[in-house]
């Protein structure tokens, strides 16, 4: 028997490695490869919540109305309350923040009944006072505003300051029955709810029943471009379809709306051209590690979110909830349209542009698994 010459077996296996990448080529152009990489994505990719993470938002008192009168009892309380917070964040115990949040929530209705007891005593008739010319010495320092102003923000004033001492002494000593209670669990008709909106629909994905109500819609930006006039910066398709997605959801869950990435102004603004106010803006992060860390910080500011809606695209979902469930979030996934849609079988550049996306969220999954995300902040 012949023995075959090595070059030609050396053309042989080149032959069937450009047959077999040729293969590959056409099958990257076609529907099945991006939908191939989706669904290997959810089935392995994990997303479940780090429960030390997960204690920084257990109590889902999320708040985004920050419209206090300064100077006010509440407002004291407000900054208070996130002084504490912060530094409970900075010295990496997150077990001690549910308990803030605990004591903060019990504060504010403290001083709730205070004031509406002083609003019933308000209410009755007052007898006038003699000696009305009398003026105290400390009246008569206010008659400059900005000065007072100033005083005011920066609590140099002893009343404010003593306030301050007193409501930060509550929010670290004041005992509570539940400390760290859990979130309550979603119930079946809620869920029903959820499902009927897509809310548990990530491409054929199974989605486990959440374990608690979502707190936040969570919007991760797509990106900008320029405007027709190529000065403008607009969102771009990427951005505008997911923002898009966010009307629908936020017409039947009124849900505080965090806009999450550098777009984030300019999704608000998008948000605003349809009545909808996004009022928590997290417009520092540069990536998907930095929307979820920051984002997960600013919702532990705002009091806690440990469930949210997440809104983006199919393939950028696996990653994105993992990397939010690291922070201690866990999330309902609500799918966001690409700009091109797939063909149903045949070759197509719109095909290709999935393909592509899923490579890119594939590889960063990979590098994040293995190796973790170097370019990520720790904080804002």
């Amino acid at each position: 028997m012949n023995k075959t010459h090595w070059m030609v077996r050396l053309v042989q296996i080149a032959a069937v490695l450009f047959v077999l990448f040729g293969c590959l080529m056409v099958f990257i152009y076609t529907p099945f490869y991006s939908k191939l990489i989706v669904k290997s994505l959810n089935y392995f990719v994990p997303v479940e919540v780090d429960q030390l993470a997960a204690q920084s938002q257990k109590m889902g008192a999320l708040s985004d109305d920050d419209s206090f009168e300064p100077g006010s009892d509440l407002w004291i309380a407000r900054q208070a309350y996130l002084k504490l917070m912060e530094q409970a964040i900075q010295s990496d115990e997150p077990q001690d923040l549910t308990v803030i949040q605990a004591r903060y929530k019990a504060l504010q209705q403290l001083i709730e009944e205070e004031n509406q007891k002083e609003n019933d005593q308000k209410d009755r008739p007052k007898v006038p006072l003699l000696n009305t010319q009398v003026v105290s010495a400390s009246e008569a320092e206010v008659d400059n505003p900005a000065q007072k102003m100033k005083d005011l923000l920066e609590m140099n004033s002893a009343e404010n300051k003593g306030l301050m001492t007193q409501y930060t002494e509550f929010l670290k000593t004041h005992e509570i029955e539940q400390p760290a209670s859990e979130a309550e669990p979603i119930d079946d008709e809620t869920y029903h709810d959820l499902a009927k909106m897509d809310l548990a629909k990530t491409n054929g994905q199974s989605v486990k029943q959440p374990t608690a109500e979502p707190y936040a819609i969570v919007v991760l930006g797509g990106g900008l471009t320029l405007d027709k006039n190529d000065k403008d910066i607009i969102v771009n398709d990427y951005t505008r379809l997911r923002l898009e997605t966010t009307l629908d959801v936020e017409r039947q869950h009124k849900l505080p709306i965090v806009l999450s990435g550098v777009e984030a102004p300019y999704m608000q603004a998008w948000l605003k051209n349809y009545d909808v106010d996004a009022k928590l803006l997290e417009d520092r992060s540069m990536n998907t590690c930095e929307n979820s860390r920051f984002s997960s910080l600013l919702l532990q500011k705002k009091g806690g979110a440990p469930t949210v809606i997440l809104i983006t695209d199919q393939y950028h979902m696996p990653r994105t909830r993992r990397l939010f469930a690291l922070n201690g979030i866990e999330t309902i996934p609500v799918v966001a349209p690409m700009p091109t849609t797939l063909t149903t079988w045949r070759p197509s550049e719109k095909n290709y542009d999935h393909s592509r996306r899923a490579n890119y969220e594939l590889l960063a999954t990979l590098r994040d698994v293995w190796f973790g995300s170097s370019d990520c902040r720790e904080v804002p």
